[in-house]
């Protein structure tokens, strides 16, 4: 079952961020599939994984990197509209990519000399 958790972290820089990313994106092992930052002071990490632990998240980030709350956890659920579009055949579409190649002729005509010579 995917969920989406979202934890409030007190960071201060840009390290403290890069630091509680790491942290959430290998705490729980290849079983997250997303982590980002959001909020109006890019203060809430929201990961996305297939049974991830919160409060073993929560946990580990507040030893680490500082004061953590968990905010919400919430079941990610696939979208209907994408499943109605994979049912339907996708029109084919020819996608050519050089134009069809132009061949200009100019005939050259020297009145003067009917022959070219080098000499």
């Amino acid at each position: 079952m995917k969920q989406k958790i979202i934890v409030k972290v007190q960071m201060n820089c840009g390290k403290c961020r890069t630091k509680a990313m790491k942290i959430a994106a290998v705490a729980e092992g290849p079983c997250v599939i997303s982590v980002t930052i959001e909020g109006e002071e890019n203060d809430w990490i929201v990961v996305v994984g297939d049974g991830v632990d919160s409060a073993t998240l929560t946990n580990c980030l507040r030893k680490k990197v500082g004061h953590a709350n968990l905010v919400s956890v919430e079941e990610v659920k696939p979208k209907e509209k994408e499943k109605e579009n994979d049912d339907k055949p996708k029109p084919l579409q020819w996608v050519t990519c050089c134009p069809e190649p132009q061949l200009y002729i100019a005939r050259m005509d020297c009145p003067e000399q009917p022959t070219c010579s080098i000499m």
